[in-house]
Formats: structure tokens, C-alpha cells, sequence
């Protein structure tokens, strides 16, 4: 796996896509301003030092260049304690999303961005069509809340099928559909800033942040990739740390997108006649 992925890294080097402007920020979480929720599900590490967490804001992309990060229902969440119940937390109510430019409020039609939410096979591509879109909105600097109205029911993505299906994975990506694309500067995990600075490496539920990632690490893949314009890029392409130079990430691995889906939790509910169950399980 390793070598394929080095393999795609060095066919897309000269591309735009990883020619990107890289900074690393600090940022505090956003606690007590979550929408209404029961359950949350992110991948990404926030490593206290002490009160916030280190940052890379990635810019520089193109109109029509999307990426995304998938998540599956009742897979451990790093931060929240415990995992989503897999039968139960089928309904998605709110993104949150972290963007250091803003420039979207600032200047609206420019760096527009739309997400849609799919659902997904093991390696974070989609299946069938888009199952919501938010259509064209600005992000603004720091964390967005993204409400999903009305909830959407995620039971016909199920990895297995019956009267009671069970840990729907979902594909949720960002497009860039302004006319200049560029920004927004996506939020990604930090660790080796966090490392660099001397923080203890672990995040608020007390797992060690380790990396590099996914070679070591809670999780045997990246949630997070580069798509292209459209899906040219399925399985997705991982993001390096910003502090590797190397062209297999080895240093410091690949990072996670901070987003967070927010998740209620009143049963499974199909919403329409065929169930998409059977997808390729992706327990873990």
C-alpha cells in the first residue's frame, strides 16, 4: 500500500495539487458553540499545548478541484470519548470544518465552496450519487458549522444490509466552484509542529498522537484526500505533513482534514425504496 501510494504522489508531484502554500497555525477548539448533536466523528488529532492545537492551512487550488474525508459510523472517534453508536447514530445533522483564510466572506463568488455528502466503499469513493449538497456558500476564518437541513438519513449506506443495518460510511467532499479557487485554506492536523514544540503527544481522550501515520496509528488508513476535478483521483490522494520533503512522507506521514461530522441518534431509517447495503465493509 505504502508503494502505491508513493507511486501516485510522484505521478501528481508536478501538478498543482501539491504545490501548495503551507502554514502552520495554532487554534483553540471551538467548545460550547457545536450545533445539536448526539454523537460526533472526526479523524484528525487536536493535541493540547496546553490550550490549543497546532494547524496546517494548505491553499492553492484550482476551480473544480475537490477533496473530502470519509467517515464510517461506529468507528472510534478520537476525540469524543467513544464511538458513535453504529445502529442507531444514522442521522446526520451539521459539518464543522476549519478554514484560516475567510476570504470567502470577504470576497463572495470568488473561493465559493460546495459540499456534498455520498455514500462510501472502503477506500473513501463514492457509491451512486450525491445524497445532499449544500450548493455554493462562503467559509469564513476559523471553524464553520455547516447545518444539514433537513437531517440526512444515512441507513441505505450501510456496510451490511437487513432490518437493522449497521455502520454507514459516508463520503463527504468539498468542491471548489468560485471563479478563482485559490482558497479556502483547509485546516489539517499538525503533528509534527505539535511535536517540534514539545507538546505531549495526545489528544483530549487520551490516545497517543501517533505518527507516522498510517504506518503508525490508531487507524490502518487516511480518511482524508485529494480527489481532483471531479473523482480523476479514486482512491483519493493522502496529504503530506508540511514538514516532509521526501516524496514518501515517511518523516512525519500523511494528515487528516479537520472536519467533523455531527451525528443524531434516533434509529436507523431508510430513505428510499433499494437499500444501498452490501457495500464493501469497511471494519477495521
Amino acid at each position: 500500500m505504502k508503494s502505491l501510494t508513493v507511486l501516485l504522489l510522484v505521478l501528481v508531484l508536478g501538478t498543482h495539487v501539491f504545490a501548495f502554500e503551507k502554514r502552520a497555525y495554532i487554534m483553540a477548539d471551538d467548545f460550547g458553540t457545536d450545533l445539536a448533536y448526539d454523537c460526533y466523528l472526526n479523524y484528525y488529532y487536536y493535541v493540547p499545548c496546553p490550550t490549543f492545537a497546532w494547524f496546517w492551512g494548505f491553499s492553492g487550488w484550482a476551480p473544480g478541484d475537490k477533496i473530502g474525508a470519509f467517515f464510517q459510523v461506529g468507528d472510534m472517534s478520537m476525540f469524543s470519548g467513544s464511538a458513535c453508536d453504529p445502529r442507531n447514530c444514522h442521522s446526520l445533522v451539521g459539518i464543522r470544518v476549519l478554514d484560516f483564510a475567510g476570504y470567502g466572506t470577504v470576497y463572495p463568488g470568488r473561493f465559493s465552496v460546495e459540499f456534498d455528502v455520498y455514500c462510501s466503499d472502503g477506500q473513501g469513493c463514492p457509491v451512486g450519487p450525491a445524497l445532499w449538497s449544500s450548493g455554493p456558500l462562503e467559509t469564513g476564518f476559523g471553524w464553520n458549522h455547516i447545518p444539514v437541513e433537513p437531517a440526512l438519513y444515512l441507513s441505505d449506506c450501510s456496510a451490511d444490509s437487513g432490518s437493522s443495518p449497521a455502520y454507514p460510511a459516508i463520503l463527504i467532499t468539498a468542491t471548489m466552484v468560485g471563479t478563482e479557487g485559490g482558497y479556502p485554506q483547509w485546516g489539517f492536523d499538525n503533528i509534527s509542529s505539535a511535536a517540534a514544540a514539545g507538546c505531549e503527544l495526545s489528544d483530549y481522550s487520551r490516545l497517543a498522537a501517533l505518527y507516522p501515520r498510517p504506518y503508525s496509528s490508531h487507524y490502518g488508513t487516511i480518511h482524508t484526500g485529494y480527489y481532483g476535478p471531479g473523482f480523476t483521483h479514486c482512491p483519493p490522494i493522502w496529504f503530506c505533513d508540511g514538514r516532509d520533503s521526501g516524496s514518501d512522507c515517511g518523516r512525519h506521514g500523511f494528515i487528516e482534514v479537520a472536519w467533523r461530522i455531527y451525528l443524531d441518534c434516533s434509529g436507523p431509517r431508510h430513505t428510499g425504496p433499494d437499500a444501498l447495503g452490501g457495500i464493501e465493509s469497511t471494519d477495521r
